[in-house]
């Protein structure tokens, strides 16, 4: 049940105003718990997800994308850090697999962002995909939508580790970062892939590994390839684990959002 005032039973608009408010001035509380009813379904939460869209200029939305193990947690963790030199306030909504059969989700995502954890300009938040095909869950457009309206600068927003077809959260973000490692399938293999037909940056992350050129050129011949774009999608090199080419993203991201303001 929504917190309420007194002792009403459903919550008045002016409540859930106020809770709103709570969250914009940074009660992490009020924020879990508006999160956690609307991940349940609750019939309050469709009146709190109104609500965080109204009074501010959402945050700027970035996606990460891309199969198991392709480093997305740890490149998110290393934009983080930059973001926070920079004093911009991040959202981060990290969604996990659960298991076909305990239903249950590790949410581990929260370990790689260990650094930010006593940090008031930080916000992670994981939710389990329960099943949900897509590469999200059901419930993670509506908790974007309470996230961004939160009074973060930046919401990013991590797929569950996904392959080739799984492209719902261009529709969630106002930027979609695709990642890659070194040797993942032939021209051919990237070519049919439709996960890569919605990046605005492609990243190859692990670098360093044997491979990286390749990948990289077969995204560049993949890009080409495709239908004329306004916008030209950058293909980037990280090694996140160290840290390398985080700048380079951010800068592409900028680069992006400047390309949406025309």
């Amino acid at each position: 049940m929504v917190e309420t005032v007194g002792n009403r039973a459903e919550p008045t608009e002016k409540d859930v105003e106020d809770w709103v408010n709570r969250v914009r001035l940074g009660d992490r509380r009020a924020l879990a718990r508006a999160l956690t009813l609307v991940e349940n379904g609750h019939p309050d939460g469709g009146g709190l997800v109104k609500a965080f869209g109204r009074g501010v200029e959402p945050a700027y939305r970035v996606g990460f994308t891309g199969a198991p193990g392709v480093g997305k947690s740890t490149l998110i963790a290393g934009l983080v850090t930059l973001l926070r030199t920079e004093d911009l306030t991040v959202g981060v909504l990290a969604v996990d697999p659960s298991s076909p059969i305990t239903a249950g989700a590790l949410l581990g995502d929260r370990i790689r962002l260990q650094n930010h954890v006593d940090d008031s300009g930080v916000y992670v938040r994981s939710a389990a995909g329960r099943g949900h095909l897509g590469g999200l869950s059901s419930a993670a457009p509506q908790m974007a939508e309470v996230l961004a309206g939160a009074g973060f600068d930046l919401l990013l927003i991590e797929t569950v580790g996904v392959g080739q077809s799984e492209v719902e959260i261009r529709d969630q973000v106002d930027s979609t970062v695709v990642m890659l490692t070194p040797g993942w399938g032939d021209s051919i293999q990237v070519g049919k892939a439709g996960i890569l037909e919605i990046g605005d940056i492609y990243v190859v992350n692990k670098a360093d590994q044997a491979g990286s050129a390749q990948t990289r050129l077969d995204l560049e011949r993949m890009i080409h390839m495709g239908p004329n774009r306004s916008w030209q999608p950058p293909v980037l090199e990280t090694i996140a684990l160290e840290k390398e080419g985080i700048e380079e993203l951010w800068q592409a991201i900028g680069a992006h959002r400047r390309f949406l303001k025309g």
